[in-house]
């Protein structure tokens, strides 16, 4: 199919039907398993490191080869959720090419410290396995080596604000005439239409307005954003799928495909129960500290390090404080009496 190209391995049974041995008619199905068995009688079996008889088939070159091997990524993508979505492709073997501005580069890269030597751990952390390159793309020139660098990529991957590309001549519209075949990923902070279509977008600001803020942190205090960019990091791995999907339908059509992918439906999208519970049973979500408003007990209690492990362990599997639906506000008040009298200890 041209422009597509699947990788995969062929699977012992398929070599014997697609590679029959020198003088040799192919094989049926039971013929090709049952001349392999006895191919394998014949030769010195593999033995393992304890001496034992190993019946796995032998090992061979495409063993290790990765998945994406042969798979080109040209990433236009900066600081976290764009970075982290092709450095796991990067991680499957796939050849990334990091498009970054001349003199500058990615913005992570000054987000310090700690620093090694000049680099930020930050931008370390998201962008192994990747090629670099500094191209200024609102010179007409710069416009060109990005065209020409996709039209010999699968993959193109950018978040910029809807528009920004389109500008220059590299929104989807323009890539495509001269690539069909690229899977064409934008991933925003409010996706391509509507009336915040044209907002940056934030981690902390997409994680406020999707609820992930409202739901985090203690019960009486005020919403905490997580420990790690959640969102943009959710979003990455929406992409990364999405991509996924992208060069599997394009190996059945022989066509690319337009993905768009952005912060605040990927966060929601991860609130799945609290979510459910208000569209379902009416029920606003809140924040419930290290607890859980479904499961008792759940949350991190102090008596349970100050008294007995085993103890603690018993009470926690004990039927009566879970599953019981109609038990449960009795469930907290034990939970809470246990924790001021373990204070008292």
């Amino acid at each position: 199919m041209e422009n597509c190209q699947c990788y995969r391995r062929e699977t012992l049974l398929e070599k014997s039907l697609l590679h029959p041995g020198p003088g040799k008619e192919e094989l049926g199905v039971e013929n090709s398993v049952g001349a392999w068995q006895e191919q394998k009688t014949k030769t010195s079996l593999p033995r393992s490191p304890t001496g034992t008889v190993s019946t796995d088939p032998p090992r061979t070159d495409t063993d290790n080869v990765k998945p994406l091997a042969g798979v080109k990524i040209l990433d236009l993508t900066r600081v976290l959720a764009g970075p982290f979505a092709t450095m796991n492709l990067g991680d499957l073997g796939a050849e990334v090419i990091k498009v970054e501005r001349p003199g500058v580069g990615d913005d992570t890269r000054t987000w310090g410290p700690p620093f090694v030597g000049t680099e930020s751990t930050y931008f370390l952390s998201v962008n192994r396995n990747k090629k670099s390159i500094a191209v200024n793309i609102k010179d007409p020139k710069g416009v060109k080596i990005i065209k020409e660098l996709a039209a010999v990529c699968d993959v193109f991957v950018e978040n910029y604000i809807p528009g920004k590309l389109s500008a220059v001549g590299l929104g989807y519209e323009d890539v495509d005439k001269i690539a069909p075949h690229i899977v064409y990923c934008s991933i925003t902070g409010y996706g391509h239409t509507g009336p915040m279509s044209q907002r940056a977008g934030y981690d902390a600001v997409a994680s406020a307005i999707s609820g992930l803020m409202h739901i985090t942190g203690p019960e009486d205090g005020d919403p905490v954003r997580p420990g790690v960019a959640m969102t943009d990091l959710a979003t990455g791995l929406y992409a990364y799928g999405a991509i996924m999907a992208g060069l599997i339908q394009r190996c059945k059509t022989g066509k690319g495909v337009f993905i768009d992918c952005n912060l605040l439906s990927s966060q929601v999208a991860c609130l799945t129960q609290v979510a459910a519970n208000y569209l379902i049973g009416q029920k606003e979500g809140q924040r419930w500290g290290t607890a859980h408003g479904s499961i008792v007990p759940y949350q991190g209690i102090e008596w349970a390090r100050r008294l007995d492990l085993k103890a603690a362990y018993s009470v926690a599997i004990d039927p009566g404080f879970y599953g019981l639906y109609e038990h449960q506000c009795w469930e907290w008040d034990v939970v809470t009496e246990m924790g001021k009298e373990a204070s008292d200890i």
